[in-house]
């Protein structure tokens, strides 16, 4: 543990968050580590307090949101280097009806000029994951093709799709065999079972059972594509987390070659972003890197971030449920840079 770490954890929870971890390493050893706040504080939106409280714990397990695409852009990096996909092709010659112009690159830099994102819970409300995914790989273009950079977690959808097409296998069993497999990550994937160790996340009104999610995607559109999607879904403990990020920092052994990995972090020349852009990763984005201008790494809409910083060798776990009960709480961006700068102190 670390009374820095775990002072600054206390500060944010439950105003920030009702739990947090966090997970310092500096060239590959834990440095630091914290634990703060409840997996279940509330029972719904309106802030009751719920009966059980569990304490949040290091092993706890965490929505990672779209850290989910680190993963996604991995497992398309693997099949490229076999030779099962051309990072330059375009995706329509596996996804008949999907627009020529995209490519994985293009989508792995969001510069594929795909909207944001599409709710398609709410335009097919009554079909089911297969068609629902039919349609998202046919969304229109809405904007330049090859920039300016435009966020879109319909594009890793689509790339989590095309590396099931290359793959031969359902998302989740490619993330599996390729990446947590292989690192030895026995709590991180998708729809996990079990919930004891999970924290909650949103009261979501329509979904099954009452109160808040616990155990299922948050994002609505992963869960109408049935819980696996390229953008989101995996769930993970800050220990996994650690691990994946160790082993790109290490050069991607066992899951990528170093050669493959360099690539992953050149900077694309994504125009438009707020920080420079790799394939499927950030470089240097001041919401989670602090002073690690170096870093490179990703965030997630319930509150999550991995930062890696080849140059101080550190690799920076933080996972709350910041979206627990509800959405919109201020003060995730300063709790990044926060544990980000007291990895910096640690160095």
């Amino acid at each position: 543990m670390s009374d820095r770490l775990e002072s600054i954890l206390a500060d944010a929870v439950p105003r920030v968050c009702p739990a947090a971890v966090a997970l310092v390493a500096v060239d590959g050893a834990v440095a630091a580590s914290a634990a703060a706040g409840e997996l279940v504080r509330y029972a719904g939106a309106d802030g009751t307090l719920a009966a059980e409280r569990p304490s949040a714990r290091i092993d706890s397990i965490y929505d990672l949101a779209s850290i989910s695409k680190l993963f996604t852009t991995v497992v398309l990096l693997s099949l490229a280097e076999e030779g099962l996909l051309d990072l330059d092709e375009p995706v329509a010659g596996r996804l008949p009806g999907a627009d020529p112009r995209l490519t994985p690159r293009r989508l792995l830099t969001h510069t594929a000029g795909l909207p944001a994102g599409r709710r398609i819970d709410r335009e097919l409300p009554d079909a089911g994951p297969v068609e629902r995914m039919a349609a998202m790989v046919r969304t229109p273009i809405r904007h330049p093709v090859g920039g300016p950079y435009l966020y879109s977690d319909v594009g890793l959808i689509i790339a989590g799709r095309v590396a099931e097409l290359a793959g031969g296998a359902p998302l989740d069993a490619l993330v599996r065999d390729r990446v947590t497999g292989v690192l030895g990550l026995a709590d991180t994937g998708y729809r996990p079972a079990g919930k004891d160790r999970i924290a909650a996340t949103e009261d979501k009104p329509g979904r099954p059972g009452p109160g808040c999610v616990r155990g299922e995607v948050h994002d609505e559109t992963a869960y109408a594509l049935g819980g696996v999607a390229g953008h989101a879904g995996v769930f993970a403990t800050a220990g996994d987390l650690l691990l994946f990020g160790e082993a790109l920092r290490r050069g991607g052994g066992p899951m990528l070659r170093p050669e493959t990995v360099a690539e992953m972090l050149r900077d694309q020349g994504a125009e438009g972003a707020p920080f420079r852009h790799g394939l499927g990763v950030r470089i240097g984005d001041p919401g989670i890197t602090g002073p690690l201008t170096a870093a490179y790494g990703h965030s997630g809409f319930t509150g999550t971030s991995l930062v890696v910083d080849p140059v101080r060798r550190l690799t920076v776990v933080l996972l709350t449920n910041a979206v627990h009960p509800v959405r919109g709480r201020d003060g995730i961006r300063d709790l990044r840079n926060a544990v980000a700068a007291e990895a910096a102190r640690l160095a």
